[in-house]
């Protein structure tokens, strides 16, 4: 096997010493780099191959380090990573302490930002380009954005913008018909039409033959008829309208193509959007057919590419999913919502059964929760089904659309807590905080997942604005499940000296606490709070009366969290205990890692949450029983 040229590449100024054989060469060596390592590692596979040409034509053409270049979500930055020293470290990609799958400002100046949520990139690049304006620098803003993203809503209020300002910048639209799910909405049927459509330079051509046909052509006349086609052509005339000036669209794979169009482009001062048409999952034959799977592709595979996984506990996500559907099929009121994401929030099967009940509204949080409003007021009772991290974009929307309007609505907030290898971008640590101080919001996490079934059903039948968080991990199975009641909680287990009050996720770890705790001879009381609003004050309060020692365990920022919620009812009720830990997420933002890596690094797992429990315990003179 011949020396890879991928191998002698440094820096990005080292494509510009290569012919035009070899940077085509390198992209195959760049696309099977990529696979092989995803394929170990795990991470965002089709999206990433997609855009293997366009990214060696941009360093290509442009000096990142002097000029910027701005990916938006940034999981499809892999080529990326490759071509600027970190080719090296690839290896390590979503690995504890290695390179995150996403752009990261920590690792390379030619990464501006720490990225990982859709729409935000025109937004940053405006902004750059307009600083430097300001500070009378000459350099190039280069935002690259997907036709998912860009329907979020947020690129076009920048496109507004940039279109008044008339600034320097470069959009590069990645068309590949998809978010992680197909695209939908009006604006990807424009798309689909520009592609199906002749070019407007070709059709502006055979409109010129027509006219040179007609005796004295007139150019206004020219000019009124090809503006005519530009607008029928759909997508052109739309970014034409917003101040910029459209190419495309072009064959996103053609790379000598895309290197010629670029350096044409680079001279212009002005907005300006390039339409690319790639294919998501380009060189690998199963990420190409099946881009939904291999989007976010799992590090377990088989000896021949596939994608498989060892049988385990369902996850919450399956059992959230199964049991919607079950509910649905007793109740036709309920509707179910995503923002892109019918894989990941698991509404495939209701959109196989009640297709006329799912709603799909795209990369555009905010409008699907306002959108349940409406719903709501109609009578319905929407599911709206979005990742924690996700659901914090329409803030505005829950407190006005749907709190404000006691709405009856469920949130579903999937990949709550810590979410593992895609990193501080996508960990859910902050829902509890930015619902819990809404008026009327009831706010409900599950142990395991028969009672995240039990719960849905309670929730949907409750007539009040629910959130329910779960993680993304598998369910555990933790004994006893009570009904379920409004703002009440449960006792698992009786002891004396310490209560263990878990929410959530961590009740299986309080339970694995227990255990550790048991053998050292400390007798745990472990408490399923299940509700953190309306929180279960008689239970809370009856604990720290009994139990010296009062101990929370959440998976989420301490600040603002479960935990506060609780040492604000007993500061309330006058019943402070002696000793009281708060256990959760500290102020900082979290890496990327496994779940496991990530919840020991931060002391939330059984043996650590135990030492400091038991050090207490025997240290502290908690050692007795508490009061009556």
């Amino acid at each position: 096997m011949g020396k890879r040229i991928l191998d002698a590449l440094r820096e990005p100024a080292d494509l510009r010493t290569l012919s035009a054989e070899e940077l085509v060469a390198l992209a195959g060596e760049v696309r099977s780099e990529i696979i092989r390592t995803v394929l170990s590692t795990g991470g965002h596979l089709a999206s990433n191959l997609g855009v293997v040409e366009l990214t060696i034509a941009l360093h290509y053409c442009f000096d990142f380090l002097h000029d910027r270049l701005i990916w938006d979500v940034g999981h499809q930055c892999y080529t990326h990573k490759i071509l600027t020293g970190r080719k090296e470290r690839f290896k390590t990609l979503r690995q504890y302490q290695g390179l995150s799958g996403f752009p990261s400002k920590s690792e390379s100046p030619y990464d501006p930002f720490t990225t990982g949520h859709s729409g935000t990139s025109i937004s940053l690049g405006l902004g750059l380009a307009c600083g430097d304006v300001l500070s009378k620098r000459e350099r190039k803003t280069v935002v690259v954005i997907g036709d998912g993203s860009i329907s979020s809503g947020v690129p076009f209020e920048a496109m507004f913008h940039a279109g008044e300002l008339r600034t320097d910048l470069l959009v590069i639209l990645n068309d590949n018909r998809m978010s992680i799910s197909r695209s939908v909405g009006a604006l990807s049927m424009f798309l689909a039409r520009m592609r199906a459509a002749r070019s407007y330079e070709e059709a502006r051509r055979n409109v010129l033959d027509l006219v040179k046909r007609l005796p004295q052509p007139i150019e206004s006349a020219l000019e009124h008829i090809t503006g005519g086609i530009k607008g029928t052509l759909g997508a052109g005339g739309i970014f034409a309208e917003l101040g910029f000036r459209y190419f495309g669209p072009l064959d996103g794979h053609d790379l000598l193509g895309l290197v010629d169009i670029l350096l044409r482009l680079k001279p212009l001062r002005e907005p300006v959007l390039l339409h690319v048409v790639t294919q998501k999952g380009k060189g690998h034959y199963l990420a190409s057919a099946q881009p939904e799977l291999y989007h976010s592709a799992s590090p377990i595979t088989s000896s021949n590419g596939k994608i498989e996984t060892h049988p385990q506990n369902p996850s919450y996500t399956s059992v959230f999913s199964k049991s919607l559907v079950e509910c649905a099929a007793r109740d036709a009121r309920i509707v179910a919502i995503t923002a892109a994401m019918p894989e990941g929030t698991g509404l495939l099967e209701f959109k196989e059964r009640f297709p006329d009940r799912y709603f799909d509204v795209g990369m555009c949080e905010e409008h699907g929760v306002a959108f349940a409003g409406g719903l709501a007021a109609a009578g319905l009772i929407p599911v709206v089904a979005i990742y924690s991290t996700f659901l914090q974009r329409s803030y505005d929307q829950i407190f006005h659309d749907l709190a404000l309007q006691e709405a009856s609505a469920v949130l579903a907030l999937d990949r709550a807590g810590i979410v593992g290898a895609d990193g501080p971008t996508h960990h859910g640590l902050f829902d509890i905080a930015y619902l819990r101080h809404i008026p009327g919001l009831v706010i409900a996490a599950p142990k395991d997942g028969e009672e995240l079934s039990r719960m849905l059903a309670f929730a949907l039948e409750s007539s009040r604005l629910v959130a329910i968080r779960y993680p993304k991990d598998t369910t555990p199975v933790v004994p006893l499940c009570s009904p379920i009641r409004l703002g009440e909680g449960e006792i698992l287990q009786r002891g004396e000296q310490v209560a263990l009050i878990a929410y959530g996720a961590m009740v299986s770890t309080a339970f694995r606490t227990a255990t550790i705790l048991e053998a050292a001879g400390i007798q745990p009381t472990v408490v399923n709070a299940r509700f953190v609003k309306p929180i279960d004050r008689e239970l809370i309060v009856s604990m720290a009366r009994s139990h010296p020692l009062i101990v929370t365990l959440e998976d989420h920022a301490l600040s603002c969290g479960f935990g506060s919620a609780v040492l604000e009812t007993l500061a309330d009720a006058g019943e402070l205990p002696r000793k009281f830990l708060r256990l959760g997420v500290p102020d900082r933002f979290v890496g990327h890692g496994s779940r496991e890596e990530l919840l020991q690094s931060l002391e939330l797992d059984p043996l650590s949450i135990a030492g400091k429990v038991e050090s207490i315990v025997k240290h502290a003179g908690t050692g007795q029983r508490g009061r009556a």
